[in-house]
């Protein structure tokens, strides 16, 4: 759903979202609001969060005892809040990369921590996938500022990123997809075919740049 930037992302979730039943919805703490959680609980489905750190809450106990793969605690929890009075379960996780302890909610008491964690830990790729684009592709600088013009450069560069995906899942590209942006963007206008440009080296293709310039210059 695509808004004007003074329109709240959680006003959208509440308004737009079609909840179905026995689904999981996953979203960061941006969404906190108890009315929609209810409305999820309410639905026989259930949502992964990340705690916000002002929500006041209770301990009621242990959910589960056995504690591994960067799972500090498995507790019973409950909201000091009457928007929303069910028990809630509260999962603290050591992520090793960051050396950040971060705690999930959830409504969900089937799964296991290590499953709710990995929900979440998935979610992070899109988070990783808009940033790449924002911060590779040059996005911010549009060349209209028409909705029509601004939509089209954002398709055209998600098409983009999709399309470096999949050469380099069709390949095996050991290299990063930054990379192999730099290495097309560098010799867009030569003339290599892709399977030699995926195994080109920079210096290969900064001579054949030079030998074209000078063969269009002269």
């Amino acid at each position: 759903v695509i808004t004007e930037g003074n329109i709240s992302d959680i006003r959208i979730a509440k308004d737009k979202l079609n909840i179905k039943p026995d689904s999981i919805y996953c979203f960061d703490r941006a969404y906190t609001d108890l009315e929609l959680w209810s409305n999820i609980d309410f639905s026989k489905s259930y949502f992964v969060t990340k705690l916000k750190n002002n929500l006041k809450y209770t301990v009621l106990g242990q959910h589960l005892e056995a504690m591994k793969d960067g799972i500090l605690s498995d507790e019973k929890i409950k909201l000091e809040n009457k928007k929303y009075e069910k028990n809630l379960r509260m999962i603290r996780f050591l992520d090793e990369k960051s050396d950040e302890v971060v705690s999930f909610v959830t409504n969900n008491f089937k799964l296991s921590a290590k499953t709710i964690v990995q929900i979440y830990k998935t979610r992070w790729q899109i988070e990783i996938f808009f940033r790449w684009i924002k911060q590779n592709l040059q996005i911010k600088t549009f060349l209209g500022t028409s909705k029509n013009a601004v939509m089209s450069q954002v398709w055209i560069a998600m098409i983009y990123y999709l399309l470096l995906t999949y050469i380099k899942y069709q390949s095996k590209y050991e290299k990063s997809l930054f990379y192999l942006h730099r290495i097309i963007k560098e010799a867009l206008l030569s003339r290599l075919t892709l399977i030699d440009l995926l195994s080109a080296t920079p210096a290969r293709i900064s001579d054949f740049k030079i030998k074209e310039f000078q063969l269009v210059f002269w």
